[in-house]
């Protein structure tokens, strides 16, 4: 089976995308992780397929590199620059993802503007934070995040006893100055460091707020720099520390890197 593709990146993430509005492709979870392979596949953090919706403009179907599903904030930005590509929008869309329908919004200068879902509930663990932002994420703050072992850290809390059976992505976040801070993460379905990681920073940008951070936060990662912009409380619950925000927004590049064919 040869499969047209194309391969984005979204700071540093990246991703095999595929335009499946014709329904010719199901794959399994084998030939996910087959694909997404950087030794005898393409080599992605994670593969979509853009397929039809029928009230919305698109449908968007994401695996992680081993084959699992979950929201994933940054390829949902990749799918956005490529649906335009597609004619499936102009500057603004509306696509169901994951965890429910999303916004969106392609800036003029290739800029994505993901709106992610209200998060209702936030838990904390001592100085540890956890929430879901599409997926889960556990946020730990940190002096220097250079000097973490992600992958070994990471790997500890993702596989805890608190988290089975489902696991979690891990954060670690430095505070920096000018309202900004730097984020590493270890993501769950890929097992390793990602270079960027949009539900991930938008969870970190969140628990940043706890720590005197205001709307918007700007972000560093090892793949560049997004921004998470949000608004605190509501129905009477005054402020974050109540753990409610809504009108969150992901904003960062995504950019085709090629396109090409591959023998499945």
């Amino acid at each position: 089976m040869k499969i047209q593709f194309t391969k984005y990146q979204a700071t540093g993430n990246d991703f095999v995308l595929i335009d499946n509005r014709s329904t010719q492709y199901s794959f399994t979870q084998e030939q996910v992780i087959k694909i997404c392979d950087r030794r005898f596949g393409v080599g992605a953090d994670g593969l979509m397929l853009i397929e039809e919706h029928p009230t919305l403009d698109f449908n968007l179907v994401y695996y992680n590199s081993d084959g699992s599903q979950s929201l994933c904030g940054n390829g949902s930005r990749a799918a956005v620059a490529m649906a335009a590509t597609l004619g499936l929008l102009k500057d603004k869309t509306t696509f169901q993802a994951y965890d429910g329908a999303h916004e969106a919004e392609l800036l003029p200068t290739g800029i994505v503007r993901l709106k992610m879902n209200p998060v209702s509930e936030v838990k904390q663990n001592g100085p540890d934070y956890f929430m879901n932002t599409g997926s889960p994420h556990h946020l730990q703050f940190v002096p220097d995040a250079e000097k973490i072992n992600v992958v070994d850290s990471g790997r500890k809390i993702r596989y805890s006893e608190e988290y089975r059976p489902g696991g979690t992505n891990v954060n670690f976040i430095q505070l920096l100055d000018n309202n900004t801070i730097f984020v590493r993460t270890y993501e769950r379905g890929v097992e390793d460091e990602t270079f960027s990681c949009g539900t991930g920073v938008t969870a970190a940008a969140l628990a940043a707020s706890f720590q005197g951070y205001t709307s918007p936060v700007h972000i560093k990662v090892k793949g560049g720099e997004l921004d998470v912009a949000f608004k605190t409380g509501q129905a009477g619950l005054p402020t974050g520390q109540a753990g409610t925000f809504h009108d969150i927004y992901l904003v960062g590049p995504a950019k085709m890197v090629f396109e090409g064919a591959l023998e499945l």
